[in-house]
């Protein structure tokens, strides 16, 4: 079984898929680390890469074939990653949903288990999740005509805004459980 896990910024993705692949006895993937370890070895931030993969077809088309062998070549894994439910179309789709201010506030909290994101303050923060959201949603539909934010692309949606990762996470349980 193959879960990928999309979902706007700060909704727990990466968390959640964290967790959920530990209690499956899972691997764990996330396109997010894959696009952290391109822009590192660019010198870049997210946004920065994320400005460019607007120009420059060679980061999607990398992020896109990755999860396209792994989703070809293995089994029992999750992954997290906004479009990974496209590239790996057997896999049970999770959209995790999340009120803007608390994925801001999430964010902010997080902040400083990552260097060198873009932002220095929460305000500079809220900006810089709607440009980085703004370029995503340009940059999917030129490229693939989708729109991941569009639920009906899901087996499963969960609004994360009120809710534990331990609840996410049985209720995702609950689903694939009962998943063919």
């Amino acid at each position: 079984m193959i879960i990928s896990i999309s979902g706007k910024a700060g909704s727990g993705k990466s968390t959640v898929a964290r967790m959920l692949s530990r209690e499956l006895g899972f691997r764990h993937y996330s396109s997010g680390d894959f696009m952290r370890q391109i822009g590192k070895e660019r010198n870049l931030t997210l946004i920065e890469l994320s400005h460019l993969a607007e120009k420059e077809t060679w980061v999607d088309e990398e992020l896109d074939r990755r999860q396209k062998e792994l989703g070809e070549r293995e089994d029992d894994f999750v992954i997290d990653g906004r479009l990974s439910w496209h590239f790996i179309p057997r896999s049970v789709k999770v959209y995790l949903d999340v009120n803007d201010k608390v994925a801001a506030k999430r964010i902010w909290a997080d902040r400083k288990n990552r260097k060198n994101e873009g932002f220095s303050t929460e305000k500079e923060l809220v900006a810089k999740l709607k440009e980085r959201h703004d370029s995503e949603i340009r940059r999917y539909k030129e490229y693939y005509n989708l729109n991941y934010h569009n639920k009906k692309n899901y087996d499963l949606v969960i609004d994360t805004s009120k809710s534990t990762v331990e609840k996410i996470i049985s209720e995702i349980k609950k689903f694939v459980i009962k998943s063919p």
